[in-house]
């Protein structure tokens, strides 16, 4: 009876979260980041690539956006006529941009991104958790069969079977979580651990890395109940995330006094501390 216990719910968490990573349609970048009609039809009939770009920062200087281009220009999705947010990149499957976007994954047929990340990240876990369960429970009768106590040949051929199909999941799951768990620990996604996200400064792949405990937070929420169940309680809308530079510039106990003065703390492309900004000096000084 406690086999089949846990069994089933391993095997409703197993599907709970599967049914939740493919259904959970990929969030895309709210309104004030799509371009209006007039500053559109300004950018497309401009020819000169450097007033284009003056035209995008002059548009992203209203919006908390702080990556960059490699060349240092603002983040444009020339598909989807829109300013990209942090973290957000275009999927050339779904044909639309999405929100702090990991990769698109075949076996959900679903963008994995910042509506369901924490799903998916369950669902490898789960699955994993399912398949060890099953390799667990049918190895006794794996050594019947070796040591010749199992007659049957059906049961034979049920047992390999099963046990080799566990195991292979298994081991391609175990690599696969690793993977992501260490993914979250440095606050990455798939896209950032190929290419570092570049702020105005450059590249800096460590750029939203806030802490282990503040990385896991950002994907699972800080209601610890929640973490093990697919329900969303990921921080923020996904179109804004701390950083840890914005965080040392904003946080006084933090920032260089000599180099305020010198440089002068005014950024030209954010005059103000955006509510954003207060919420990541907030999320740093804890």
């Amino acid at each position: 009876v406690a086999y089949l216990v846990i069994f089933h719910i391993l095997f409703v968490l197993f599907v709970w979260t599967y049914w939740k990573s493919i259904f959970t349609l990929p969030v895309q970048p709210g309104k004030k980041y799509h371009m209006s009609y007039a500053d559109q039809e300004r950018y497309e009939n401009e020819e000169r690539p450097e007033v284009q770009r003056q035209i995008l920062a002059e548009i992203a200087r209203k919006l908390p956006v702080y990556t960059r281009t490699g060349s240092g220009g603002i983040r444009f999705c020339d598909r989807c006529q829109l300013i990209k947010p942090d973290r957000c990149h275009h999927c050339s499957v779904c044909a639309v941009c999405v929100l702090k976007m990991d990769h698109h994954c075949p076996w959900v047929n679903n963008c994995i991104g910042f509506s369901n990340y924490k799903f998916f990240l369950l669902f490898l876990a789960y699955s994993l958790l399912y398949c060890l369960y099953i390799a667990a429970t049918v190895f006794k009768y794996f050594i019947k069969y070796w040591t010749g106590e199992l007659t049957n040949g059906r049961s034979k051929f049920h047992v390999l079977f099963l046990l080799f199909v566990a195991v292979m999941f298994f081991v391609s799951l175990m690599f696969l979580f690793g993977y992501h768990c260490w993914l979250v620990s440095r606050n990455r996604s798939t896209l950032e651990a190929f290419s570092a996200p570049v702020f105005q400064n450059g590249p800096d792949k460590n750029g939203f890395n806030l802490g282990f405990v503040k990385n896991l937070q950002q994907v699972f929420g800080e209601e610890k109940k929640l973490w093990l169940l697919p329900i969303a309680s990921s921080q923020g809308d996904g179109h804004f995330f701390p950083m840890r530079a914005l965080c040392e510039a904003r946080n006084p106990l933090l920032a260089n006094e000599e180099q305020w003065e010198d440089d002068g703390i005014d950024e030209e492309p954010h005059g103000k501390v955006t509510g954003e900004e207060m919420s990541c000096v907030l999320a740093c000084s804890d």
